[in-house]
């Protein structure tokens, strides 16, 4: 039965997979998308760099892989609609999750919900990035359920951890939930021996156990123990932190960013107004992924997933005080056939509408292509049968993995990772900025063709320079030639 309340939830959810349903911008899908293709197409997992001129060879660390299988696996069958659709339905999934950790269903579940998803839709799109979201959405659910009912069903989570290190070094994120909730219990178990017993009968030595299969089951990756230090290593690199848009500090200033201030504003003084006590193990989640958040925009999703249910509980502890539980209870009579009627037109429409929105982004995925990516500068480069190696923009490197491997090796591309700080600041930035040497990197890396932007300074050098020729342009990109 539709009744008023199920249909507002099914909108909550209509609404949100049509949100999460983005055009593929993300300069790194185009070299995850190849290495899927690599990885199926040869039968073996990549230790070593293939795409590039500059580091072929080098070790490289691929914790996606399984990732981008399932992504090159979906484009096979379906394309890129059946990408975007896979996402938008799991990046929803993950707000499901959230909102079966919410107190106060549906309504003030569905704002604490809606405000978090907004918060966090800078970062949606097609991404692996998305799959660690999910995971740690899990992972949530599961501990919050054990926290109050513990039992066996908590030894799933070395299952989903033997997944989730395959598909993103984001995996780091639920041995650090599991240890926060052991760390919980154990203080609410009085630090004691006792509490950390060496029998199945004592939930917090239940959970240690749970804790040390995970880290057991992280070992369990083609990189092996590699995988243990990969995840510090991308947080300490100065130069993804320098030049890493989705690393910096949020900027208050930009209008995307407001969500994830009202989230944390809001849920501080929903906090304080309802004077309920958080648990420790909810102050060291929000305290530390809060913190998180506002060193790097790229943590705000895992903030946002982590306040909501604190958001919700508060408020709706406000409400129950107010004595305004009683106006969102569900009625005690049945629903007039009439109006069950009404809701399933009400929602028929909605999703119609939903429908067409997301028929438009789909459709939209050529032309944002080419606006977002050099694509029309990469049909010039094939149509003249290039081959070798070229020098491009940083963020162009992925898309030219996809369109012009193998004939042609980029330069540099999206894997901070394999390129190192020294390789991005000495030898790529040097070239892109025409200082002192910039001819240096191209001689050394036979270089015949660069590919950057209009207005780079590289493009201003060599539009000087009588060896360098310029064979296309527009105002996207520019090639010259040698």
């Amino acid at each position: 039965m539709l009744t008023t309340r199920r249909l507002f939830t099914a909108i909550l959810f209509v609404a949100l997979f049509v949100m999460t349903t983005r055009e593929i911008a993300d300069p790194d899908f185009w070299w995850h998308l190849r290495t899927g293709q690599f990885i199926l197409e040869t039968q073996t997992i990549p230790h070593g760099d293939p795409f590039s001129a500059t580091n072929a060879g080098k070790t490289w660390v691929t914790h996606e892989w399984l990732a981008e299988v399932l992504l090159y696996a979906v484009y096979a069958l379906g394309g890129f609609p059946a990408l975007i659709l896979a996402f938008a339905a799991l990046i929803t999934l993950t707000f499901a999750f959230v909102y079966a950790r919410c107190a106060g269903k549906p309504y003030v579940a569905a704002f604490a919900v809606l405000l978090a998803a907004i918060a966090t839709a800078i970062t949606w799109g097609v991404r692996p990035q998305m799959l660690s979201l999910l995971l740690t959405s899990v992972f949530l659910v599961a501990l919050d359920h054990w926290e109050k009912t513990p039992s066996r069903a908590i030894w799933i989570l070395p299952g989903w951890m033997l997944l989730w290190v395959n598909l993103h070094s984001g995996y780091a994120l639920g041995i650090v939930i599991v240890a926060v909730y052991l760390f919980g219990a154990l203080c609410r178990a009085g630090l004691t021996a006792r509490a950390l017993a060496l029998n199945f009968r004592s939930p917090s030595a239940q959970l240690f156990f749970v804790l040390i299969a995970c880290l057991l089951a992280v070992l369990v990756n083609p990189n092996g123990a590699t995988m243990f230090g990969y995840p510090f290593e991308t947080l300490t690199s100065d130069a993804m932190q320098a030049y890493i848009q989705e690393w910096f500090s949020p900027d208050f200033h930009r209008l995307e960013f407001q969500p994830f201030a009202w989230l944390l504003l809001g849920t501080l003084a929903a906090l304080a107004f309802a004077g309920k006590r958080v648990s420790l193990t909810q102050t060291i989640l929000l305290g530390g992924f809060g913190y998180a958040a506002l060193r790097s925009a790229r943590n705000i999703p895992i903030f946002a997933i982590i306040a909501a249910p604190i958001l919700a509980d508060a408020l709706w502890q406000i409400v129950a005080t107010a004595g305004g539980a009683k106006f969102f209870a569900a009625p005690k009579i049945r629903a007039p056939r009439g109006l069950i009627a009404l809701n399933w037109i009400v929602l028929a429409l909605i999703v119609l509408a939903g429908s067409a929105r997301v028929a438009l982004v789909v459709t939209n995925q050529h032309a944002v292509e080419r606006a977002k990516f050099p694509a029309a500068a990469v049909d010039f480069l094939r149509a003249e049968h290039f081959a070798g190696n070229v020098y491009n923009a940083y963020g162009w490197g992925g898309y030219l993995i996809w369109r012009l491997y193998p004939q042609t090796r980029v330069f540099i591309d999206g894997r901070a990772d394999v390129y190192g700080d020294a390789f991005i600041e000495n030898v790529f930035l040097k070239t892109y900025r025409a200082g002192a040497d910039w001819r240096a990197p191209l001689d050394q890396f036979a270089v015949r063709v660069v590919l950057v932007e209009p207005g780079a300074p590289l493009a201003a050098q060599l539009a000087r320079e009588p060896a360098w020729q310029k064979i296309y342009g527009d105002d996207q990109a520019v090639i010259y030639r040698r």
